[in-house]
């Protein structure tokens, strides 16, 4: 069972920065690949940023690739997500999401566990 608790959403400026975290429990958290996604109003939910369970590989969704960059710190039990550039249709609800079975996680049909999300505004 891994807990997720996500951190550091809130409103912005078009153009800058936030920096999201998540902290996990449990101390398996170096094998689960993490992930994040998106869910703006009236919106299915989308990946963003996905990195495997070691770090050393991630994947970014297009809209989102050189803006914003996903990263872990195993000795933490956490995962970050900087985001940088921000627009408009950036704005959501933005969930972190666990899975210890895929090397990496870009569909949430892969999705284990899910935190609470947390919302980013971007104001134009």
């Amino acid at each position: 069972q891994v807990q997720l608790v996500e951190s550091g959403g809130g409103l912005v400026q078009a153009g800058g920065s936030l920096r999201l975290s998540c902290a996990a429990s449990g101390r398996t958290f170096s094998t689960y690949a993490m992930g994040w996604f998106r869910q703006a109003p009236g919106k299915e939910r989308d990946f963003v940023a996905s990195i495997s369970a070691s770090g050393s590989s991630t994947y970014h969704a297009d809209s989102v690739k050189g803006r914003f960059t996903i990263s872990r710190d195993n000795a933490k039990n956490t995962v970050s997500l900087q985001m940088n550039s921000l627009k408009p249709e950036d704005t959501a609800v933005y969930y972190c999401a666990a899975d210890s079975t895929a090397a990496q996680l870009m569909r949430v049909s892969r999705v284990a566990y899910w935190g609470k999300g947390t919302l980013v505004t971007v104001s134009s």
